[in-house]
């Protein structure tokens, strides 16, 4: 009897090793595809600038988001990935409440020579994790991108992008988008798709560099008022930004803790960064409303594609907070809120001389903080952590306001200090000649658009 009860024990563990085996590996390549969907947004985001850019300056803004990829992979290896779990209680120090956070913590997980930072063959899922919040940085460098496009200079800009990509967002993920973050634990902040810490941060950020690198050369007149600069290509800028659309499945998707060993906060279901419940199917139902009801809104008050395309992300960042727990129809007329704000709050920056190329700060920033506060609105009350409601922090309007305040100086601060330094030093705003003549002619080795071989250089008859 004893032999039998003793080889029953044995067959259990042997599944559920099986079964924890089967998780861990559904978690990992869950997050490694998300990876190539979010690198969308990046093939989006090139288009969608290069679009919007006249035909000097193409393959300048083209350049300018290959490198803030490209510089976000080692930076965030090498620092942010460490900002993010030894930030959330404010700054390095002690670990929070949930013990996952704090310098000691940090520097067992993230500095570049630990074992969970390489090909550990026991350890399936760092890569992955690491790999999606890297393009959650990248993601950040590049909202900021288009804003500055036909005159800041390269070196400037990848500085910029470093800056945001590798510290501003990701100190505003460790307080608000982590289970120790400080905004969390004391103010019950909410932001299950980064509208805030990902968006607005970005869109103020741009916002401090754009007030210190001022308009391009013929956008405003004596009087102050604003010439609309038209880019080359309209219909590749709405095909960029479809493909951003595209992209944001796997941002949200990367936003979800999947049932793996070690990994659900919520025992054998999908969860939030929070340890809250989510669903696929609410991501399914709202991202796709709030998308919808963007287009919707822009178009009842543009009638202009730009801003339709616009309207679509706008949309999605306006419900991003609350993906996990928005009643679709809900996502719907906030998605259309976002979409009808969006040509009028522009136009209030123009107005302040602001020269936005892309309206990034519109979109990302002010939408992103109109999310925020909108969660606020419809869902105070909610857990904000795992538990019940009463035992943990909620939801409440003033937290995510106070949340929507510190994301705003999160970004806006370190993009209007750091821009500031770099135009002391020369190294912000590229000369006027070459702004007249192109940035393509003189900063680029290629040509967008090859006039063929010139004449002189054609074969005698």
């Amino acid at each position: 009897m004893e032999e039998q009860l003793a080889e029953l024990v044995a067959q259990v563990a042997a599944i559920e090793a099986k079964g924890n085996t089967t998780n861990t590996m559904f978690a990992e390549t869950y997050y490694y595809l998300t990876i190539p969907l979010m690198i969308l947004i990046h093939a989006g985001f090139l288009a969608y600038e290069m679009g919007a850019s006249r035909m000097k300056n193409v393959l300048s803004s083209g350049v300018k988001n290959i490198l803030a990829f490209a510089f976000m992979c080692p930076t965030f290896y090498y620092f942010g990935w460490w900002v993010y779990w030894g930030f959330p209680t404010g700054l390095p120090g002690a670990p929070g409440p949930n013990g996952i956070s704090g310098t000691e913590y940090a520097n067992a997980i993230a500095l570049p020579w630990v074992e969970y930072m390489g090909p550990n063959i026991a350890d399936n899922a760092s890569g992955v994790f690491w790999g999606a919040f890297t393009m959650f940085a990248a993601t950040t460098a590049s909202i900021m991108s288009g804003a500055v496009i036909e005159r800041i200079q390269t070196v400037g800009f990848v500085i910029l992008a470093i800056v945001l990509g590798s510290f501003a967002w990701v100190v505003a993920a460790a307080w608000g988008w982590h289970a120790d973050g400080w905004l969390v634990q004391k103010f019950g902040l909410h932001d299950f798709g980064a509208a805030g810490l990902v968006h607005a941060v970005a869109g103020f950020f741009a916002l401090g560099i754009l007030i210190n690198l001022g308009p391009r050369i013929g956008k405003f007149n004596a009087d102050g008022s604003a010439n609309h600069i038209a880019g080359h290509n309209m219909p590749l800028t709405c095909i960029g930004l479809m493909l951003i659309i595209a992209g944001f499945w796997g941002f949200l998707m990367a936003c979800v803790i999947v049932p793996g060993e070690a990994w659900s906060w919520y025992g054998d279901k999908f969860a939030t960064i929070y340890g809250t419940p989510i669903t696929l199917s609410a991501l399914s139902f709202n991202i796709l409303m709030g998308f919808s009801g963007g287009i919707i809104g822009a178009w009842v008050m543009t009638r202009d594609p730009f801003w339709m395309m616009s309207g679509a992300l706008a949309g999605i960042i306006a419900t991003a907070s609350g993906l996990d727990i928005y009643w679709p129809g809900l996502a719907f007329v906030i998605g259309c809120g976002a979409g009808v704000l969006l040509a009028p709050c522009a136009r209030i920056l123009e107005r302040m001389g602001i020269d936005d190329a892309v309206g990034a700060v519109t979109v990302h920033g002010t939408i992103g903080l109109y999310g925020l506060i909108m969660l606020g609105v419809f869902a105070s009350g909610f857990p904000a952590l795992q538990g019940a409601a009463g035992e943990v922090p909620t939801v409440s309007l003033i937290g995510q306001i106070v949340g929507a305040v510190v994301f705003f100086l999160l970004g806006f601060v370190p993009g209007y200090v750091v821009s500031l330094l770099l135009k002391m030093l020369g190294l912000l705003r590229v000369p006027a000649g070459a702004e007249e003549h192109g940035l393509d002619p003189v900063k680029v080795a290629s040509a967008a658009y090859p006039e063929g071989i010139p004449a002189s250089a054609a074969p005698a008859e």
